[in-house]
């Protein structure tokens, strides 16, 4: 009898990589929305009169509310307690109604003026913030519940492959559209496609709710998730080396979408126009690599070591971009390359790693928390940038607004990225000699035989 209860869809590998497909086109377009003003600081600069503070400031604004008002971890509770379905729908709202405020900002510059079109486009991109990690723990937790003791690391690779592929769009494109169009137009077409991703998820939904029919009696004997949940969660260590990597790993990568752009410019030379080009190599070369780093910790293990090589690597690349005197725009290229990789290697290995150190019924809240402390480095880092830059470059930003040829230093500012690689190569060494003596199984594979 139990035998034939197990027989769901997940079993049937057309039905769980079509789930897995759908989902992820609802966070690919979450993902465009979020570099969607990435590329564009020197226009804005040019055209709306923002300095780096501003543009620091806006960017830093995706997680005002998941950090200070706790909506994240608010986020993963209501996951626990409401379900995947109503946590979905909800999330993918609320990140169509931050885009079109941030949309609003942005056209309504000259109208506002540039103070309170700043605090609008920021406020915008707060909720949008608060929608998209939410649904991005949502999707987290719906791949576990159809790829756990199967290709979990692969199809959470595909996944992120294709949130990068929203990623490498606005980097590439946003300039192109702006430069058609005005500033704001890029923001606009997020905001439309997040209105395709709430569809998407809608769709989902149908998938979902069949699945829970068939697996009834497995969530009948499953304890249903309590408060005290969350201190079993904050007192396993490896689940704070977990947190740790991530927010020490993911600022030094998310921030360099924001910056990079403008490093390109004014260290390597690029046209303003084509400013996204060589960043936008990062999400390109991760949508291929990402599921290849996550079939190999599938089939082989690993993980704990893929999360240590990546960290070094990223610490090799920000270090040689720090460099004074060397801006070969080929360099730039190659380093954007590894730079893919490293993105590759981590992810690959340290989203699967969470359900072998966190129990099930507690992994929405334990992802929530892991993007909380996740957003701290993703508001902090871009805002922390702008202002350093401004500080160490003074009269830069109001030189350019008036149209003069000058260019930022980034020196200084670059040394923050490499603070945050130093931290994360130490912390990965310390997650692989807690997985030695707790035995979590970061080093052996994923699928069950």
């Amino acid at each position: 009898m139990v035998d034939k209860i197990r027989e769901t869809l997940r079993e049937s590998k057309v039905a769980r990589w079509t789930a897995l497909g759908i989902v992820s086109f609802t966070m690919m377009f979450g993902y465009f929305f979020t570099e969607v003003i990435s590329p564009l600081k020197p226009m804005l600069e040019a055209q709306l009169g923002w300095d780096s503070t501003a543009f620091g400031t806006v960017t830093s604004a995706y997680g005002w509310f998941n950090v200070f008002l706790l909506m994240l971890i608010f986020g993963g509770i209501i996951l626990d307690k409401m379900g995947i379905r109503f946590t979905a729908i909800g999330s993918a709202l609320v990140m169509v109604v931050g885009a079109v405020i941030k949309f609003l900002g942005l056209s309504m510059a000259h109208k506002l003026g540039v103070s309170a079109s700043i605090w609008m486009a920021s406020i915008g991109f707060a909720v949008f913030g608060v929608g998209v990690e939410t649904a991005g723990i949502t999707v987290s937790k719906i791949l576990v519940k159809w790829f756990k003791g199967k290709e979990i690391a692969l199809a959470m690779g595909l996944q992120v492959a294709l949130a990068r592929m929203g990623s490498f769009g606005s980097l590439f494109f946003a300039p192109y559209i702006a430069k058609s169009f005005n500033v704001a137009a890029p923001a606009l077409l997020g905001a439309v496609l997040l209105c395709v991703g709430l569809i998407t998820f809608i769709i989902y939904n149908f998938m979902d709710r069949k699945l829970d029919h068939q697996i009834r009696l497995e969530l009948e004997q499953e304890e249903p998730f309590r408060m005290k949940d969350i201190a079993m969660i904050v007192t396993n260590r490896g689940f704070w080396y977990i947190a740790l990597l991530c927010v020490l790993f993911y600022s030094a990568v998310f921030p360099f979408y924001k910056f990079g752009p403008d490093l390109m410019v004014n260290k390597f030379g690029i046209n303003p126009e084509h400013a996204g080009i060589i960043p936008s190599l990062v999400p390109f070369g991760t949508m291929f690599l990402t599921p290849v780093f996550g079939s190999i910790y599938d089939h082989i293990g690993k993980g704990a070591s893929i999360m240590i090589l990546g960290s070094v690597m990223l610490l090799c690349v920000h270090v040689v971009l720090w460099i004074p005197g060397l801006n070969s725009v080929v360099l730039a290229v190659l380093l954007v390359v590894v730079l893919g990789m490293a993105f590759s290697l981590v992810p690959s290995a340290m989203w699967p790693s969470v359900p072998k150190i966190i129990p099930e019924k507690q992994l929405g809240t334990a992802y929530a928390l892991i993007f909380w402390v996740q957003n701290w480095g993703l508001m902090g880092i871009p805002f922390l940038l702008g202002v350093v830059l401004d500080k160490t470059n003074p009269g830069v930003a109001a030189a350019k607004y008036a149209g003069e040829n000058v260019k930022y230093d980034y020196a200084t500012t670059w040394l923050i990225f490499i603070a945050c690689s130093v931290l994360a190569i130490v912390v990965s060494f310390m997650l692989k000699a807690e997985d030695k003596k707790k035995g979590y199984g970061l080093e052996q594979p994923n699928i069950v035989k």
